[in-house]
Formats: C-alpha cells, sequence, structure tokens
C-alpha cells in the first residue's frame, strides 16, 4: 500500500499505529531508522532515543518533511538513572507509551581471544543490560497500567557466532529476557518478542573494516538459502507486525529474519545460484524504504 504521505510504502494499513506512541531506540541510523520512518507513515508518533543528537535530529528532520510525526531524547540507554528520567519525560509529554523497539546495539568483530574484559563488557552492556533498563522502566512506568507491545532485536546466532562473540552472548540473553517478559508481564496485557536479523544491507556496515566486512559477507550471501543479503525494510515489516493487532496472540517469540541462514549448520550442501535460464528467478527482495541506501560492500559481492 503507497503512503502519500511520506514516500514509504509499507504493505500495512496506512492508520495501523495511529495516535500511538512508540519509542524506537537506536533511532538515527540502520534498521532503527528505517523502522521509525515505517511506523512514522502509519500514524504513530515515534520517539527517537540514542546518544547522538545530531543523528536524532536528521531523522527525526526527515520523518517531519514526509509528513510524519517524530520527537527524539537523546541519552545513553546503559546509565539507569537517564532511562527513568528520559521515559518519564516522555510519557510527560506524550502520554502513554503503546510501543516499544529495543533496537540499539554496537559491536566490533575479533575472535573471542582478542577481545578485552573491558570490550566485552562494553557490548553486553549495550547489546543486553541497556536494552533491560528500557524495558523495565517502559513497563513499571506505562505499560504495567496501560498494556503495550515490546520488540526487542536479537542477532542470528543460533549456533554461535564466530567473530562476534560479545554481541552473540548478549543476544542469547535478551532473548531469554524477552522469553522471561512474556511470562511475568502478560498478566498486564503487555506482548513481548524478539526479531534476529540476519545478514542485513545496513549503514552500520560502513564503520567496520572493510577488508574484513567484504569476506564476511560474501561467505553470508553464499551460505544462506536464499542466497543474498537483506535489507532494513524486511526486518521492519517484521517489527511492524510483532507491534501490530494482528499479532495480538503472539509473546515470546524470537522472529528470525536471516533468509534461512540459521538452518545452513545442517550438513546439506547448497548449490550454485541457478541462472534466469536454469530455473524461475527467486521472490525479489521487498524494500519499502523510500529513504534506503546500499552499503557500497554489498555491491561489491560477486
Amino acid at each position: 500500500m503507497s503512503t502519500p504521505a511520506t514516500g514509504y510504502q509499507s504493505t500495512f494499513r496506512q492508520d495501523t499505529f495511529k495516535n500511538h506512541v512508540i519509542i524506537i531506540t537506536g533511532g538515527g541510523s540502520g534498521i532503527g531508522r528505517c523502522n521509525a520512518h515505517e511506523l512514522a507513515s502509519l500514524g504513530a508518533q515515534v520517539i527517537l532515543v540514542g546518544r547522538s543528537q545530531d543523528k536524532l535530529d536528521s531523522v527525526v528532520e526527515e520523518i517531519q518533511q514526509d509528513g510524519g510525526l517524530a520527537d527524539r531524547f537523546a541519552f545513553d540507554i546503559r546509565d539507569e538513572k537517564a532511562v527513568g528520567e528520559n521515559i518519564s519525560a516522555i510519557i510527560k509529554k506524550h502520554g502513554p507509551i503503546y510501543g516499544l523497539v529495543n533496537n540499539a546495539g554496537g559491536q566490533f568483530p575479533a575472535p573471542l581471544e582478542a577481545i578485552s574484559q573491558n570490550g566485552f563488557e562494553t557490548v553486553v552492556r549495550t547489546n543486553l543490560v541497556g536494552g533491560f533498563l528500557v524495558a523495565r522502566e517502559v513497563f513499571k512506568q506505562s505499560m504495567k497500567e496501560n498494556g503495550g507491545a515490546i520488540v526487542n532485536i536479537t542477532a542470528d546466532n543460533f549456533g554461535g557466532m564466530p567473530m562476534m562473540g560479545h554481541s552473540g552472548a548478549a543476544r542469547a540473553g535478551m532473548a531469554n529476557f524477552t522469553e522471561t517478559a512474556a511470562i511475568e508481564w502478560g498478566e498486564h496485557g503487555v506482548r513481548i518478542n524478539a526479531v534476529a536479523p540476519g545478514y542485513i544491507a545496513s549503514s552500520g556496515m560502513d564503520t567496520y573494516d572493510q577488508n574484513i566486512i567484504k569476506g564476511i559477507m560474501q561467505k553470508a550471501k553464499d551460505g544462506t538459502p536464499l542466497q543474498r543479503i537483506g535489507n532494513e525494510a524486511e526486518v521492519s515489516s517484521a517489527i511492524v507486525y510483532l507491534l501490530s493487532p494482528a499479532a495480538s496472540f503472539i509473546t515470546g517469540v524470537n522472529l528470525r529474519v536471516d533468509g534461512g541462514a540459521a538452518q545452513t549448520l545442517c550438513l546439506w550442501p547448497l548449490g550454485k545460484k541457478k541462472t534466469s535460464e536454469e530455473a524461475k528467478e527467486p521472490e525479489a527482495a521487498f524494500n519499502g524504504f523510500h529513504r534506503s541506501s546500499t552499503p557500497q560492500v554489498i555491491d561489491e559481492l560477486d
């Protein structure tokens, strides 16, 4: 369905989240930025959270130019006091929080033996502890009384996550937190699920060593049953679904958006992708994000 006011080509109804306040952490770039655009195109008042005021301001300006409603609150989700104060400020300014997308995260590629204690703990605090703090405060200050939906972002770490062991451990913790919170908070009308992206073409790739990331992404592309890299909009649509009333009886789920990559741990050999002359063309990637751009490293893959 086209959304004339914003340009975002979402498959969901335009008023799906009308008058709903939804927080997106890590909303200044990547999947969070894309998801904020889609939610705004569906009527939500989106609240972008991150540490960089400039990045948040830029995305808020984009959304407002497209006709959507957006605000920003810059703070560190790892700071317990700041989280509590800012969630309170958001509620005071915009009212009860309907949805939370715990998207903020960060990591760096390295083998386990090269990761220091500080490096490991920093990633865990960002990818697990910070998400817990935001979810807890949103629950205590708003959702416990009003209900709501939370979507945590984990990762395709099934069977291990070589070169990202710190992030894999943190994301596994977030998956279990999701399952536990779904049990404890369900009686209050709160649904909490997770989305586990596989290899996704996102702006975050531009921050890594390009020689390292290109090798990883080439192997990921070749080792994925759908034999391609995903995009931000494909992750965003999964998040939107889990936030929406259509998922009203779904909670405690960790939904993989990975092109089947987690299935390749088995011994089934993946054949070379067939040409259009040999077989029907596979379904094209869905990308409704009108402001998306492909990282250079993805364009360079075979």
